[in-house]
């Protein structure tokens, strides 16, 4: 039997009449929309999956009728009656579960994955709740109402992040509404067999005030949520438990309760008991809702399917022009462009541990920033997951968040958060939406014996994402310019990688004598160093091995009389590789190297793209030993590629020993 228990009570405060009815017409639309759904779904219109809430309907009618214009609500799976509850759009509820163009999304989302103005649902549980976060802390900075409430189930209460947002949103007292729809199971498993302890209790131990109240005694939760929307409005978190059933599968047809329960809690259903009383004008809203139901589906039918992706020829041609770097150390130029950033907009916002004064940040690229802007940079809890969603949250609201994870290795922590949330939302959103503008900064890189957890480069985790965009900086750029760019905005998600040695480095101090540098024209620039533009041999690389593969071409031309020339991107995803096509086959071969592991990495992704155009061309890979990376000095130096690595292997590739 389901842990759920059904609870009545006869004097529970009610909404007034007009409240009421708008109440009950509500839930009445979201069951008669979500029944139209099945039945779709039953005649193999619909594919994919379908979730229904109903039998939970009353929670998202209840908690809708207590929001205004301009607060923000996010979802899960489970999300149609809180997407109906919140915007009313039938047509384009339907029509995106049918995968037509009038949907939400176009059809891009599907059931799951609803997004327009002030709403947002996603597929992974807990996924939006630091999102929710970074919108409600978006309102208390700009100092208006405005309020975010994120629906959850109890299955979401196995997620570590639930935890991390709870504790930054009583922390910073963010005006965040959690409303958690108790209905016994997570899928198909009994609540009792996954979950420990009780679950108010775990929101009341961040401080967070906490209330519960049940669908099945509506007007009771009217009641309390309106209490709880009040709270939330004066500035301050909480938590709302709300007890109910699902009446139907947990999707389409997975169902292993028992029939006997199901009919158990179908006879105590609050809207099943008021469409069957005699309740004036209930008949009526029943009527209602059909029409709107049946008219929204005839116009989603109607609606053509969406159009292929349009072909963007995103190939422009590379300019090169010569330039002389002499410039500051690698860290200062970084602090420089943020706090240039603050200054010229102050919607900025600086996310991070330990980044606030007189700290600095671990590698103190944020040092006095909070002196000058001491809203605006926020130290965080350990919660490399919330903090990267909250600056989502943020940049959905139209402000610049740049987010700094201590060491890049933490950003495993973070994946979910920039994987399956900010890299999809320009996508939901559609063509010609603004770009969620959030950064996320960090250092990758060993040769500095941290050992195995905080010496790797990981951006082979992130670099393929489609909607995430990677920059790893280099000797070669200035390092302030792309911030710059990332300032100005337009550039959507993107992971900023900063090689941990170069911090203390001045830009281009590492450019052989006799060697000239060439940058591309655009906000990330490609890097060349060259001697006059002929070359034996391409060296190509990025980040921390630039200056590896610099002091490589210095060797092949004062050691072996080859000449090589070395070429660095800054944006290694989307990495348009087709208009260096000339200078990558300028010479008699290419070499690749890497500091992180070369299976499936960026440089066979290079190599085979290059064979598939250009054909067979002399190559070779230098990269890491496969082992995680030792603290001792000796060790971790054998297992890096030294210039001697790269030098050996472009003689291969040019023919000599």
């Amino acid at each position: 039997m389901s842990s759920v228990t059904i609870r009545t009570d006869p004097g529970a405060l009610g909404p007034p009449a007009p409240e009421r009815a708008r109440i009950i017409r509500t839930a009445l639309l979201i069951r008669a929309v979500e029944e139209r759904l099945l039945e779709l779904f039953a005649e193999g219109t619909l594919s994919g999956t379908v979730h229904t809430c109903i039998g939970q309907e009353f929670s998202a009618a209840v908690i809708g009728d207590h929001l205004r214009e301009g607060d923000a609500v996010f979802s899960n799976h489970r999300c149609h009656g809180h997407y109906l509850a919140a915007t009313g759009d039938v047509l384009g509820l339907i029509a995106e579960v049918m995968g037509r163009s009038a949907g939400t999304c176009g059809g891009r989302g599907g059931s799951q994955h609803l997004c327009r103005e002030g709403f947002l649902s996603t597929g992974i549980l807990g996924g939006c709740l630091p999102i929710a976060a970074g919108t409600a802390l978006a309102g208390k900075l700009r100092g208006d109402d405005r309020i975010a409430v994120a629906f959850i189930g109890d299955g979401t209460l196995g997620e570590g992040v639930l935890y991390e947002v709870l504790n930054i949103a009583a922390l910073w007292r963010l005006p965040i509404l959690f409303v958690l729809e108790d209905n016994g199971y997570a899928q198909s498993t009994q609540q009792p067999e996954v979950l420990a302890g009780d679950i108010v209790a775990r929101a009341s131990a961040f401080g967070v005030e906490t209330a519960s109240a049940n669908t099945w005694q509506w007007e009771h939760l009217w009641h309390t949520a309106g209490q709880a929307v009040e709270h939330v409005r004066a500035g301050a978190p909480f938590f709302l438990k709300v007890s109910t059933y699902r009446l139907r599968a947990h999707s389409k047809g997975d169902d292993d309760r028992s029939e006997e329960e199901v009919a158990r809690f179908e006879e105590h259903d609050p809207l099943n008991r008021i469409v069957a009383s005699d309740e004036p004008g209930v008949a009526g809203m029943v009527a209602d809702v059909r029409r709107v139901v049946d008219s929204a589906t005839a116009d989603a039918r109607r609606s053509p399917n969406p159009l292929p992706h349009p072909e963007i020829d995103d190939d422009p041609p590379l300019r090169l022009r010569a330039v002389r770097l002499d410039g500051p150390r690698f860290v200062d130029s970084l602090h420089e462009a943020l706090a240039a950033g603050m200054r010229a907009n102050p919607d900025t916002i600086l996310l991070g541990e330990d980044i606030k004064a007189p700290y600095g940040g671990a590698f103190k690229v944020t040092r006095g920033l909070s002196d000058d802007h001491p809203d605006k940079v926020l130290n965080t809890p350990i919660s490399e997951a919330a903090i990267t969603g909250i600056g989502t949250g943020l940049a959905m609201c139209g402000m610049r968040s740049f987010v700094e994870i201590m060491f890049g290795d933490f950003m495993t922590l973070a994946t979910d958060q920039l994987v399956n949330q900010a890299s999809k939302i320009a996508f939901l959103r559609g063509p010609g939406a603004d770009p969620v503008d959030v950064v996320v900064r960090t250092p990758m890189g060993g040769r500095r014996g941290y050992g195995p957890t905080h010496s790797q480069t990981l951006d082979r985790l992130f670099v393929g994402t489609p909607g995430l965009r990677v920059v790893a900086s280099n000797s070669l750029v200035d390092p302030g310019s792309l911030i710059a760019a990332l300032c100005r905005g337009g550039h959507g998600p993107t992971v900023f990688l900063e090689n941990k040695l170069l911090y203390g480095r001045r830009l281009g101090e590492t450019v052989p004598h006799g060697f000239t540098l060439e940058l591309s024209e655009e906000d990330f620039p490609v890097a060349r160093v060259s001697a006059g533009g002929r070359a034996d041999v391409t060296l190509v690389g990025y980040g921390g091995m630039a200056d590896y593969l610099l002091a490589a071409a210095d060797l092949l031309f004062t050691e072996h009389d080859v000449l090589a020339q070395v070429l660095c991107p800054t944006q290694i995803y989307p990495l348009r590789w087709r208009r260096l096509l000339d200078v990558l086959t300028a010479g008699r071969g290419v070499v690749v190297a890497e500091e992180g592991p070369g299976f499936a990495g960026f440089g066979s992704e290079l190599l085979a793209q290059l064979v598939e155009e250009a054909g067979a061309l002399p190559a070779r890979r230098v990269v890491p030993k496969e082992t995680p990376i030792p603290a001792a000095k000796e060790l971790e130096r054998d297992v890096f590629p030294e210039p001697g690595d790269i030098v050996l292997a472009a003689l291969e590739v040019v023919g000599e020993s």
